[in-house]
């Protein structure tokens, strides 16, 4: 079974969960979804993320969607699954679940109500005892979840912990954040880190040193381009793609409207049948959609103009 481990590179795309327009789970655009982000090219996918809507699932209904994952992938690339959870007996019983059926390992986030350095030490220790050996990414993205992860903090974690193979890195502004822990000396060993935000700053976070992305977008392959070029050593190619795709990433950024920004426009593509939120979720205005419109037209023309 392959295994998430700290070699960890590319894109992770996260992947939204489809909805047919009454709420039930769409799995026909679930199907369609893996493949497109496969033909992009993503290095691996992360299911059940906080922009996977993964709270107004079921436990049935999330591993039907993990399942449906899983066997449209067909061992390919890793799947990371959020087994994020009020209290480690669901954590634990989640990560069994979507362990036995072949996920590569989970990701965790830290819950709300830690404030201190050794609260958080002491959560992950624990997280770690309930779920075993199971390789996990650690969550840090205090924009949500108001927990300020310290690099210290990190290195604690990743020195107690062998089984956290991964950073997902979402602080902002958190670029020194990434060159304090890439920085000789700083952890007991390398783990992979892969960056959130949408990939709003991906270009110059992996400038300090990160391997790639952990995140959704509309247009997937913006990143997977933005990594490759990254990597081939064509710092300037990849800024100019990076660029032609910004507006429209900055606009799905919007804290409240952008998952369902983001849904219009995979809608729009054909990825997914419906762009429906499952119930409580935002919907767009029409001046709303007036201005997504806008944005796709000029990107494409600044495409078109690149090639």
């Amino acid at each position: 079974m392959m295994r998430l481990n700290e070699s960890a590179k590319g894109v992770y795309v996260i992947a939204v969960t489809p909805f047919q327009s009454d709420g039930a789970l769409d799995l026909e655009s679930t199907d369609r979804m893996v493949d497109f982000y496969l033909d992009c090219g993503a290095t691996g996918l992360t299911v059940l993320g906080m922009m996977g809507e993964a709270q107004k699932l079921t436990i049935e209904e999330s591993q039907t969607i993990v399942r449906r994952i899983l066997a449209r992938v067909a061992g390919r690339v890793p799947v990371v699954v959020g087994v994020s959870a009020a209290g480690f007996a669901q954590m634990a019983a989640l990560t069994t679940m979507v362990m036995d059926d072949g996920a590569a390992g989970v990701m965790i986030a830290p819950p709300g109500a830690l404030r201190t350095d050794d609260q958080i030490v002491t959560y992950y220790h624990q997280a770690a005892e309930f779920i075993g050996d199971v390789p996990f990414v650690l969550q840090d993205f205090p924009l949500v979840t108001n927990v300020q992860m310290s690099v210290p903090v990190i290195r604690r974690i990743v020195r107690d912990l062998p089984t956290c193979v991964c950073l997902k890195h979402e602080d902002w502004p958190g670029l020194d954040k990434i060159t304090a822990l890439r920085a000789e000396g700083s952890l007991d060993r390398r783990i992979s880190i892969l960056c959130g935000n949408g990939g709003m700053f991906l270009h110059e976070e992996m400038g300090r040193g990160a391997d790639g992305a952990m995140t959704g977008f509309a247009y997937p392959e913006m990143m997977v381009d933005v990594v490759r070029h990254r990597q081939a050593g064509e710092i300037e190619r990849a800024h100019d793609l990076f660029d032609a795709y910004l507006p429209l990433a900055r606009f799905e950024q919007q804290p409240g409207v952008g998952l369902a920004v983001r849904k219009y426009v995979m809608a729009r593509r054909g990825i997914i049948a419906n762009a429906a939120l499952r119930r409580p979720g935002g919907t767009l205005t029409p001046q709303t959609v007036a201005d997504i419109e806008r944005l796709i037209a000029r990107q494409d023309k600044r495409l078109k103009e690149l090639n």
